[in-house]
């Protein structure tokens, strides 16, 4: 790790993404954290979790930073106010990206001072354990790189000095000046024709406006496209969208819940799926129908809680031996494809539901649609991991989610063959779980031996697996209100009797459900309140983590959290509906 450049509060990162990877900016202007080609590949910058490599532009005046996107993209704008005034870089990466190779631009731009900088270009593969294997610059001023298996090529430093583990520049640029640098990296051979700043950027911003609606319809179209934009960057080509850009973020510091989230969830992908077509916005909606739907196809009941982007099984875990984020450790690979999550096969079918309302389920659909529906009616007694990914239990919501799958698909397709044994196969399991896992007092328990509240056991209901205002959604609604809100956050569930605060973050994903669950119920100012509460638990670029530590102000988890930002997007257009046409 650069010691110049530690590690900042996640508060404090910015997100640069193609859909192919992303990278982590810092308020320094240090890039920390960039894996390639692929998301789940090894890092050439590492900082972030302790490893090697940075990529960093820094005044070298006494500054304080800021920044901001440009409008409905994921092009970042660095600020820095010194004490002559003020510098920019416009960072991004070219977009939408290739599969095998990144372009990341940064120009820098003295608005309205005389801007000394340095910059700091240190690319180290394996999470940092790779040196700078060569560094060789042509008589065009351009820098040729490699380290481990991967190629770089630099344009805009031909004065850059190698120093060190890396490469380092002074530049001086006169008010209104701009300063392009094009970074490429590969794990091939580069394009003979390196690319042009200008093309690039032009190509890029074109893109961004035509990938992300406006969607003015929202109660919320700055946060929404925010969240849209997101969403679209963590999506490949493929449609497969990554859980987050990190690996190793913990959760609680010291507490041992550190995962590798650069792989796709199929629950997390359903959500993202559902949001997209609640906001009428096709593509994301399409993407994710095509990679769950051939995930289906090829794996059918056996279908893994989460696969790499290429559709593979996710790697299994093992330890880095890097430092780690503060407060954590670092880990690759993710132990989830050993588990069976049943909840997945029900957000399938609403995923599927959706797509067929917009008319947009094609035949390859419904066949992984059929695929869906027999795993459920095969499997649904089976003890699974749950939406938490816990000991295999007989866990509620598991139930009610294929419950509201399976109606939906039914409401969406009546006449299809297949509806009407969906409509039985959900009666059963709707009564087989009221017989075990119904409170005496009229709620839902997370098991049929554990009576405790579960903030996911508020999103069956808002998904139709039972009316707005059959009794049992209204009491486990407000038996959630009651045991796990706090000043309009939620808590997942109580671990133990500590106080909620202190055993996890307030679980973001769960407060915008209220919101809905509050809305759903017509229960219209309380359903804003949430929605205004947990919007504003971001970091300064507008990004969600999976947690917000309420007493300290701070984001938990892997950055950004995919299924927040889908659930941002869903809610922002929801509350913009009226709740009785909605129900």
């Amino acid at each position: 790790m650069s010691p110049s450049f530690p590690p900042h509060a996640l508060h404090d990162y910015a997100l640069l993404a193609d859909g192919e990877r992303g990278a982590l900016i810092g308020p320094r202007g240090d890039i920390g954290w960039l894996c390639s080609p692929g998301w789940h590949n090894d890092a050439v910058f590492a900082s972030l979790i302790g490893g090697g490599g940075v990529y960093a532009i820094t005044p070298r005046a006494r500054h304080v930073f800021g920044g901001y996107y440009e409008e409905g993209t994921l092009i970042w704008r660095s600020r820095w106010v010194t004490t002559d005034g003020v510098i920019e870089c416009r960072e991004a990466l070219a977009f939408p990206g290739e599969a095998g190779r990144l372009v990341l631009l940064r120009q820098l731009h003295a608005v309205d001072t005389v801007a000394h900088v340095q910059v700091l270009l240190e690319p180290h593969g394996d999470y940092g354990r790779s040196p700078l294997a060569s560094a060789h610059r042509t008589d065009d001023g351009v820098w040729h790189l490699t380290s481990g298996p991967h190629r770089l090529r630099w344009q805009g430093a031909p004065f850059a000095v190698a120093r060190g583990r890396g490469l380092t520049a002074e530049m001086l640029l006169e008010p209104g000046e701009r300063h392009d640098l094009v970074l490429e990296c590969s794990a091939s051979p580069l394009p003979r024709i390196a690319p042009r700043a200008a093309e690039a950027w032009a190509a890029t911003e074109h893109a961004w406006r035509e990938a992300v609606p406006g969607l003015d319809h929202t109660i919320a179209p700055r946060d929404a496209r925010r969240a849209y934009a997101v969403l679209r960057g963590l999506t490949t080509h493929g449609g497969g969208m990554v859980a987050a850009a990190t690996t190793s973020l913990p959760e609680r510091a010291e507490a041992g819940r550190n995962y590798d989230y650069r792989y796709v969830w199929i629950r997390d992908q359903s959500y993202a799926g559902q949001a997209a077509a609640t906001t009428g916005a096709p593509e994301l909606l399409d993407g994710a129908v095509s990679f769950v739907g051939e995930r289906l196809r090829e794996d059918g009941p056996r279908l893994a809680p989460a696969y790499t982007v290429h559709g593979t099984p996710v790697p299994g875990q093992r330890e880095l031996d890097l430092p780690g984020y503060p407060g954590g450790f670092s880990r690759v690979g993710n132990r989830v494809r050993e588990q069976f999550q049943l909840d997945c096969f029900g957000e399938a079918l609403l995923l599927f539901a959706a797509a067929e309302r917009g008319q947009r389920l094609d035949s390859d659909g419904w066949k992984a649609a059929e695929i869906a529906v027999r795993a459920i009616t095969e499997r649904w007694r089976e003890p699974d991991a749950g939406i938490w990914e816990l000991d295999s239990q007989w866990w509620t919501h598991s139930r009610l989610t294929c419950v509201a799958g399976l109606r939906a698909l039914a409401a969406a397709a009546p006449r299809h063959p297949l509806s009407e044994h969906c409509a039985a196969l959900a009666g059963t399991l709707l009564d087989t779980t009221a017989q075990r896992c119904l409170h005496p007092d009229g709620h839902w328990k997370r098991t049929p031996d554990d009576p405790k509240a579960d903030a996911a056991l508020l999103l069956p209901a808002v998904r139709g697996a039972l009316p707005p205002d059959d009794d049992r959604t209204r009491a486990t609604l407000a038996d959630c209100r009651r045991r796990l809100a706090q000043d309009h956050y939620i808590y997942r569930f109580r671990h133990d009797e500590r106080p909620l605060g202190e055993a996890e973050g307030a679980f973001l994903l769960c407060g915008f459900v209220m919101a809905l669950a509050e809305h759903q119920q017509g229960r219209l100012i309380d359903a804003h309140r949430w929605f205004e509460r947990n919007r504003a638990a971001c970091g300064a670029s507008g990004l969600y983590a999976e947690e917000f530590d309420v007493a300290q102000r701070q984001l938990r988890g892997n950055l950004p959290q995919a299924f927040v930002h889908a659930l941002v997007l869903e809610t922002a257009a929801r509350l913009a509906e009226d709740p009785e046409g909605h129900a």
